[in-house]
């Protein structure tokens, strides 16, 4: 068997298409998914038991427990899911993957779902050209999801093919009679394998080719197909290279609890085989020590057992792996993601409660905003051209979320106010809807500032100190105005300082009145041409209709307070 570089530069290429889907299906995914997809993926996994199960369902289905937790990773990355609802999903792949077993050891046939990858392309390559941007994003979805599984296949095909010569693997026969370091060999043979097929059902049915022609017996099997089930979670990990925090830590979780799960069986391996191997002679069946033909079933029997008891077992501590990868994954401080912290799906025991959890996630929307804004400052400041457009994306990824953070809590207010409500609870929902579409308003303002400063560095406009140093103080003013607005939603919605937000605010139209009648002698001047002007007028003029939304909320909050 030759491997040459352009079949190494052919598997570097299928990781890279392999990568390319998930990137796809997960951004699409952000667009169309809505509230209802979240809604039903939140039933579904409310518990960690219907996590387990539907995890379990998805892969019996699908047949790969890669592609449920590759899927699992692209829905925490799009906020579908939170990282303990995903590990529960996670949990019952990883039994679901034990179908597929039981279907090589007994049938030999495996449903390859790539086959129908290109007709789902097919599907949605026309969706792509479609006027309407939620029928090309479910293009863009469809067309990544099927990427996902030909890159899947891709890797498998261009990695060495061991599988169609096992011959190659006949001399670790001299090494199954080392004890325990025929295990812990073993058991890193089936990680090593498993990472380079990219497939856990593929290396499983190389250890059963390796167990007919008599190379290694039962208990050297097991070993490996534990490491099969280390080895299986490179690729959620893979697929998390290019996601968010929250997704990262979803594939760590996985690669945890299959490690966990592997330690432990390890310390107890001897008892747990005898049991297996008694369970066999008693159904009927003849000891895999001594017949290898009972191998492939005594094989998919501990399969199954050890999944199945593995989850019973840390089903029971999913926020305790969750507060593991947390740390394992710190949270960058210049990164985001769109997850609420405080709402969740359903309402709490009274509306009080629902409301108090609406007015913390309102809080947290308000210091968005407040970074997206201090982003806005740093563009304006920014002399290198790498940087610019990085901090640009990242406001423009700010304003996509603030839209979703608008949508979901307005919806939960909405839901809040079906029920029964005192007076001031109603005027707390009401003065709070208000709150989030105005906090929308200031990050459209945002972005509107931003994409202002991208015109001005892509036609190379260039500002005077005097239009700098007044830029620079408008948005001053206007960030000490947004901060004094996060201190009014902090306060409790009781008395807050109206006065000194609308001091602010007066101080800002003020100066934007002032800059305004400057700008106009400065043109007929000719300081500068009417181009600068333009973009220079546009600077201030926005970052005033900001403050204007900004003390609207303050307003929002004094108006519960009134008769």
């Amino acid at each position: 068997m030759k491997y040459s570089i352009v079949d190494f530069l052919t598997l570097v290429g299928s990781l890279g298409f392999f990568l390319y889907g998930m990137k796809i299906m997960s951004e699409s995914l952000q667009k169309v998914a809505g509230d209802k997809m979240r809604s039903i993926l939140a039933k579904m996994t409310s518990n960690p038991v219907k996590g387990v199960l539907t995890g379990l369902l998805i892969t019996a289905i699908i047949q790969s427990s890669s592609a449920t937790t590759v899927m699992v990773v692209s829905f925490v990355n799009a906020g579908l899911l939170s990282l303990i609802e995903s590990i529960g999903v996670i949990m019952g792949a990883n039994i679901g993957t034990t179908v597929t077993a039981w279907l090589i050891s007994l049938l030999g046939f495996k449903v390859n779902i790539s086959i129908i990858s290109l007709p789902l392309i097919g599907l949605g390559f026309p969706l792509l050209f479609s006027s309407n941007n939620k029928r090309k994003s479910w293009g863009e979805f469809i067309i990544g999801f099927a990427m996902i599984f030909l890159g899947l296949d891709f890797l498998k095909d261009s990695v060495p093919d061991i599988k169609s010569h096992p011959e190659i693997l006949s001399f670790l026969a001299d090494f199954t009679s080392q004890g325990v370091w025929s295990h812990l060999l073993f058991l890193s043979i089936g990680t090593i394998l498993t990472m380079i097929i990219q497939s856990s059902s593929a290396t499983m049915a190389l250890t059963l080719v390796m167990c007919n022609n008599g190379w290694i017996s039962f208990d050297i099997a097991a070993a490996m197909v534990l490491g099969e089930n280390i080895g299986t979670t490179i690729t959620a990990n893979l697929a998390a290279a290019v996601a968010n925090v929250s997704a990262k830590r979803a594939a760590r979780a996985h690669f945890i609890f299959n490690l966990l799960g592997v330690i432990w069986v390890s310390m107890f391996f001897p008892f747990f085989l005898n049991l297996i191997n008694n369970f066999v002679i008693k159904i009927g069946g003849t000891s895999p020590y001594e017949d290898p033909h009972a191998i492939p079933v005594a094989l998919s029997i501990f399969h199954s057992a050890f999944n199945i008891a593995n989850t019973f077992l840390f089903i029971w501590f999913t926020k305790l792996i969750a507060l593991v990868v947390i740390k394992m994954v710190p949270q960058k401080e210049d990164s985001e993601e769109f997850r609420l912290q405080y709402i969740q799906t359903g309402l709490l025991s009274t509306s009080e409660l629902s409301i108090h959890q609406a007015k913390k996630e309102i809080l947290v929307y308000a210091q968005r905003v407040e970074k997206m804004f201090s982003k806005v400052e740093e563009m304006f400041t920014e002399t290198s051209e790498k940087k610019f457009y990085k901090l640009y994306d990242k406001v423009e990824k700010y304003e996509g979320i603030s839209d979703r953070m608008e949508v979901e809590i307005a919806n939960y207010l909405t839901k809040i106010s079906e029920g029964e409500l005192s007076n001031l609870g109603s005027k707390r929902i009401k003065a709070q809807l208000t709150i989030v579409s105005e906090l929308e308003s200031v990050a459209d303002c945002c972005y509107n500032l931003a994409k202002t400063l991208r015109r001005k560095r892509d036609n190379k406009v260039s500002f005077d100190q005097k239009l700098s140093d007044n830029i620079r103080k408008m948005m001053n003013l206007v960030m000490d105005s947004i901060i004094e607005m996060q201190k009014n939603l902090d306060h409790g919605y009781t008395k807050i300082n109206i006065v000194q937000a609308l001091e602010m605010e007066q101080a800002i139209n003020n100066y934007r009145d002032r800059l305004k009648k400057e700008h106009l002698k400065d043109l007929e001047k000719q300081d500068y041409d009417y181009k600068t002007g333009v973009i220079y007028s546009d600077l201030f003029s926005e970052c005033e209709k900001c403050a204007d939304y900004v003390i609207n909320v303050s307003e929002a909050i004094e108006g519960i307070n009134k008769d």
